[in-house]
């Protein structure tokens, strides 16, 4: 069986984590880094990017590059902002209302899930090689906000991935098991979750490794991504009055304009006021134009107030269905890089009157919390206790559009709740059950999950009939919903999944397509990595050649240089060709001639540590130079007048070798 790991799934970046010696650790990846870009993107040869990479092209390949994607995991084209997609690359919606990804380079439309999972991929593949060890199970993260269908569309991803999800769980909790991991006191915990592109408030107690959830809400629309827009329409319009130019259209400038007010925000944080310089950022009929612009604190704060309202909404709903007064919380953690905000933690001290914890990474506590719910599952820890909620209200839709609620929101899961419903027609022999999730009275404007008929009724005057309709959410708050008929015993069950932007057999068809390409990827990606590992050689090589010629000269290792750059020079030849076997030969040379440039720097260090050894080092070079093939190669004395002295005076004696003496032992 494969390791579980723990993974924050970010609208910005994500992070991996496992359970080590019963502690949870964070796993950097390939390019070293502990967090990941959630960045997906396409190259001109079709090749998949991720992370780093894909941050890299952001600017000059927009149109294939993809973030925020989470934002668009398990949601319909009609339940998005304005702000969501405003995005430099293509997204539109279905026949069916869900959202698509266009990629002009693979002339593909993608649903988010299949982007999605692409970074899970990555971090499950450098999980394994840290590791050294295959995974395929994983806790997987949430917004706690999430519904239903998010949920299940986060699952559908990791499923693309070849991941089993193992438990979907809720970010602030997972926070809330990093910061009490360890701590046997009892206390109180608000957990305020500010991530790039979701916000979540959670209220939990804390008492000897029991983790009990109170109550639950937030904003899925709301994060750091809506004060970089602030900035970046502030620049805008600056440039609109200016010049009559809206940079916004301009995909490229856009996306600068978005890194910039990204760096922007960042740096206010720590200082009152930020340059913006942008050259070149576009052209007119004078020549080329550029930003040059100066923001402060007070501005950005000014320009943000209303994303401040929108955050304190959800703090004061969750004190509310906890029953608890700010004064009764005895610590609050703060979750997401945009909790950094000076402005963002003053409104916390304002709701709360408590200064944050600062013993956690913000960018890193999920994960970590994460790992430890892996841990919980895999027996590696024991004696804690994980309690969690549900966010939204659950219920169906019943006659003249109402919602009627069988689970409120913030109740404790898993947990089952049913209710007896009747026929509102005389004789009418189906019932049509349409589950809905929110917490609107007209059900309408509630989010619909999915609907499902139980059919078979006996005929019998309105009123009569007996339908019960149970709700089960499990630990991961997924929902299964059942109706049964109590006369004829009838039963229809499902599993809601409505919602998510691919159906089953969609998410069948993608897994099978990516069997059958799996080798090919397979070999794709080898030719790749030999092609990198060979570039990193070469550079190496060359900077081991520049520290020799300052350490020895041009001629103090002269045979080891050339050696080096006559197989830098084979390597760059076979590079670019498709016969992997000359490059590897290639590849090996060179290996072995920086061996011997690396021997000859441990020899001379040896020399300078040691000088009676130096001087035996010496003599023995030269020594085995005068008795190599090499030395009579290139003897200058290699001609036929030499030859009978050269012989008579050196190869006799090789026998009996005049240096071996115990002078120089």
């Amino acid at each position: 069986m494969g390791k579980i790991v723990g993974i924050d799934l970010g609208t910005t970046n994500s992070v991996v984590g496992v359970i080590e010696a019963g502690r949870p650790i964070i796993i950097a990846n390939s390019e070293g880094n502990r967090t990941t870009p959630s960045i997906v993107g396409f190259t001109k040869d079709k090749e998949i990017v991720i992370g780093d990479q894909a941050r890299r092209q952001l600017v000059l390949n927009p149109k294939n590059t993809f973030y925020n994607l989470k934002r668009f995991i398990g949601c319909d084209w009609d339940e998005l902002d304005e702000n969501s997609i405003s995005v430099p690359y293509n997204v539109k919606a279905n026949d069916s209302g869900s959202i698509r990804v266009l990629s002009p380079f693979t002339e593909r439309e993608y649903a988010p899930e299949e982007l999605v999972s692409s970074i899970i991929r990555k971090l499950i593949n450098d999980a394994e090689t840290y590791l050294a060890d295959t995974v395929d199970s994983a806790v997987i993260t949430v917004p706690a906000y999430f519904n239903e269908a998010q949920r299940q569309a986060t699952k559908d991803a990791a499923i693309l991935a070849g991941i089993k999800v193992e438990r979907i769980l809720n970010e602030p909790t997972a926070a809330a098991l990093s910061y009490g991991f360890e701590k046997s006191s009892s206390n109180n915990v608000l957990v305020f979750d500010l991530g790039g592109g979701t916000f979540d408030v959670s209220l939990l107690k804390i008492s000897n490794g029991v983790f009990d959830v109170k109550a639950t809400c937030g904003d899925t629309q709301l994060g750091g991504n809506n004060f970089d827009s602030k900035i970046v329409d502030w620049l805008a319009e600056r440039f609109i009055k200016k010049y009559k130019i809206d940079l916004r259209r301009d995909r490229q400038a856009l996306q600068r304009l978005t890194e910039a007010a990204e760096k922007a925000k960042c740096e206010l944080s720590g200082l009152q006021k930020t340059k913006i310089s942008l050259p070149f950022i576009t052209t007119n009929d004078d020549g080329p134009l550029h930003i040059e612009e100066t923001i402060d604190r007070k501005l950005f704060e000014s320009l943000s107030q209303d994303l401040l309202n929108r955050l304190l909404e959800p703090v004061q709903i969750a004190l509310n269905d906890s029953g608890w007064d700010p004064e009764d919380i005895d610590e609050v953690v703060l979750v997401g890089g945009s909790t950094r905000i000076p402005m963002v933690q003053q409104l916390v001290k304002t709701l709360v009157p408590k200064d944050p914890c600062q013993s956690v990474n913000p960018d890193e506590v999920v994960a970590i919390g994460a790992s430890i719910q892996s841990g919980i599952i895999s027996g590696d820890l024991r004696d804690l206790l994980l309690n969690d909620v549900t966010p939204l209200s659950l219920g169906l839709e019943t006659i003249g559009g109402i919602m009627k609620v069988l689970i409120p929101r913030n109740t404790p899961i898993p947990v089952r709740q049913s209710d007896v419903f009747s026929t509102s027609e005389a004789n009418q022999s189906s019932v049509v059950v349409q589950v809905r999730q929110g917490e609107r009275p007209i059900a309408s404007e509630n989010k619909s999950l999915g609907k499902f008929k139980l059919s078979g009724i006996p005929p019998a005057p309105r009123g009569i009939p007996q339908v019960q309709v149970a709700f089960d959410i499990d630990a991961n708050g997924l929902l299964e919903v059942s109706a049964t008929d109590r006369t004829t015993g009838r039963k229809q069950t499902v599993t809601i999944s409505g919602g998510s932007n691919l159906n089953e057999q969609e998410i069948k068809s993608i897994i099978e397509e990516a069997k059958s390409k799996a080798n090919d990827d397979r070999k794709k990606r080898s030719v790749i990595d030999r092609k990198n590992n060979a570039l990193t050689l070469i550079a190496q090589a060359e900077k081991r050649l520049r520290d020799a010629s300052l350490e020895f000269g041009p001629y103090g290792a002269e045979r080891q240089q050339r050696a080096v750059e006559v197989a830098i020079q084979d390597v760059e030849e076979y590079i670019d060709d498709d016969d992997p076997q000359e490059l590897e030969i290639s590849v090996s040379s060179l290996q072995e001639a920086l061996f011997g440039l690396n021997r000859k720097f441990a020899v001379e260090k040896r020399i300078e540590s040691n000088p009676l050894q130096g001087i035996k080092n010496t003599f023995g070079s030269i020594k085995d130079e005068l008795f190599s093939d090499d030395y009579w190669d290139e003897d200058p004395w290699d001609n036929e007048m030499n030859s009978n002295y050269r012989n008579s005076r050196y190869r006799n004696t090789r026998d009996e070798d005049p240096w071996d003496n115990e002078y120089f032992l």
